[in-house]
């Protein structure tokens, strides 16, 4: 017996499967085009170049593709000196021109040479975080570029249009604190401090620029410095609170951190004062590390 197929019944459920998968397809590249595809938001940063003639030559020579992503809009209002080149809303590569430098460019800070371009490496130490800011230290106006997977700026070949000229470095951490008069009691401590902390490591390249200093550095992060010898902190009294890490009672003086995602630590209780800049989410390794160094190397104080 031959089985009865009920063919319109079939034409049907087709016909309507064929809706439902074009239904899809069309809503997928609706939301991509409508969501997706939304202006890069940039929020307004200390940019006092960005209104210049060259920042203004620069952004309209910058190519439609950069970094394997096309050219985006900018969302209202959009600052001056900036763009952006985005595949979708989650993974946008944006571009500032006559931006300040950070104050991570110090003596300490170590650029690398991109496309002929000199580049200071900054990421964004929020834990789980990707963004890196790349800024050129060698061309005015200066330029930042952030991109959302850690990677390097490469392609970039609008920055020739910019003056070579090398961008003036913020002071040093700790460069600008008061010598103590018995820093020679430091002597000890200078031979005998950790070669690596963590992710850093002295780097014999670097030339600290005050006596007693030693300079840790890692890629993308700001440096760790001590400096053993330093008059009383310029923030402490009687009664400021103290933490007590094994032997040695650290002072924090916040006072000292403006501008900066470094904490400024002074190791009191021995014959001469410590100074230890630190970024923030490394402190408590480092308080703990150095801190056996300096108890063991310097007598305390009497």
């Amino acid at each position: 017996m031959t089985p009865h197929f009920n063919r319109t019944a079939i034409f049907i459920s087709l016909t309507l499967s064929i809706v439902m998968v074009l239904g899809v397809i069309f809503g997928a590249k609706y939301f991509y085009e409508t969501y997706a595809k939304e202006p890069v938001a940039m929020s307004p940063v200390d940019s006092p170049l960005a209104d210049s003639p060259e920042c203004a030559q620069l952004i309209a020579s910058l190519p439609s593709r950069f970094m394997g992503h096309p050219r985006a809009e900018v969302a209202e209002p959009a600052p001056p000196g900036a763009a952006a080149w985005a595949t979708d809303s989650t993974q946008a590569v944006t571009l500032r021109c006559g931006v300040d430098m950070p104050f991570q460019y110090t003596n300490y800070a170590q650029p690398t040479d991109i496309d002929g371009t000199s580049w200071l490496q900054v990421r964004d130490m929020t834990p789980q975080s990707t963004l890196t800011t790349w800024y050129t230290t060698d061309r005015a106006p200066a330029v930042a570029v952030t991109t959302f997977d850690d990677q390097r700026p490469t392609g970039l070949e609008a920055l020739s249009e910019l003056a070579q000229q090398d961008q003036p470095r913020h002071p040093a951490p700790l460069s600008q604190l008061k010598a103590a008069t018995n820093a020679s009691e430091c002597s000890a401590l200078d031979g005998a401090l950790p070669r690596s902390l963590g992710d850093y490591q002295q780097d014999a390249s670097i030339s600290p620029v005050t006596e007693h200093t030693t300079v840790w550095t890692a890629p993308g992060r700001e440096a760790i410095v001590l400096r053993c010898g330093v008059a009383s902190p310029p923030g402490y009294a009687a009664g400021k609170q103290l933490q007590q890490v094994n032997d040695i009672p650290w002072f924090e003086d916040t006072t000292l951190a403006r501008g900066t995602t470094a904490s400024t630590w002074f190791a009191l209780g021995r014959s001469t004062d410590i100074a230890l800049s630190v970024p923030q989410d490394t402190a408590a390794e480092a308080l703990v590390e150095l801190g056996r160094a300096i108890a063991a190397h310097t007598p305390a104080d009497a």
